[in-house]
């Protein structure tokens, strides 16, 4: 959720025409499909060789940043390129290999690849909503960004507490918070899309990734709390 910061400096472009504002929505959503795809194999890679399985607590915590704010910044770099997309792609991948220790911890349960499927199929529910919505809704919601960016600080200092702490209470709190707040970041995020407030796909699908990861993320998580059963 902490990389979510470094994603505010979107381009502004209100005046792109209604061609342009269309292009670059079906380039975003064809390069965040494709971005899922290296997420899924380095989650994978992760799970299968367990590399990421000591990565816990606060060692995880800077690990996850340093290979985020480092890839982030390159995106930024490069997404007037042809390097962009690359590079995006082995920042998803990153995240894949990242989520491997929860995916791997979930999978655990004897029930978890059923909780991993209801991961996925909710957070795909979330975003099919908050897109329909973005796409009927008239009204300017960039006045969102400021309070949404104000939810991700509080979320971030709150995952830092408790990284130190470890409570569970603690965690499904935080989760619970970044499904709501990454979902209307989702909103936030494609009508900036469709109102031409984002003019660069490689910007938008790394703020809509971003979104999508986190409520994932927090999904598995709360499904591995409440749901998870034993052998």
């Amino acid at each position: 959720m902490t990389d979510r910061i470094t994603t505010m400096g979107h381009s502004l472009g209100y005046g792109a025409s209604s061609a342009q504002r269309n292009k670059v929505l079906r380039n975003t959503y064809w390069l965040l499909a494709l971005s899922l795809v290296p997420t899924v194999l380095g989650a994978w890679v992760g799970v299968a060789t367990g590399i990421t399985q000591s990565l816990g607590g606060i060692l995880g915590m800077v690990v996850f940043l340093a290979g985020a704010f480092g890839f982030i910044y390159a995106i930024e770099k490069t997404k007037n390129s042809a390097a962009g997309v690359p590079v995006l792609l082995g920042f998803t991948f990153f995240m894949g290999l990242m989520l491997s220790r929860l995916i791997g911890q979930v999978l655990g349960f004897r029930n978890g690849s059923e909780l991993v499927l209801t991961a996925f199929g909710g957070t795909a529910g979330v975003f099919l909503v908050m897109a329909s919505l973005a796409s009927v809704i008239k009204r300017d919601l960039s006045g969102m960004g400021k309070w949404l960016f104000v939810g991700v600080i509080v979320l971030m200092v709150g995952g830092v507490i408790n990284a130190f702490v470890g409570s569970t209470a603690g965690m499904m709190a935080m989760s619970m918070a970044a499904i709501g707040i990454f979902s209307a970041y989702m909103l936030y995020d494609i009508k900036q899309i469709i109102d031409g407030g984002e003019t660069n796909y490689i910007s938008a699908t790394l703020a809509l990734y971003l979104d999508i990861i986190n409520v994932f993320q927090s999904l598995l998580a709360l499904l591995g709390i409440f749901g998870g059963e034993r052998d």
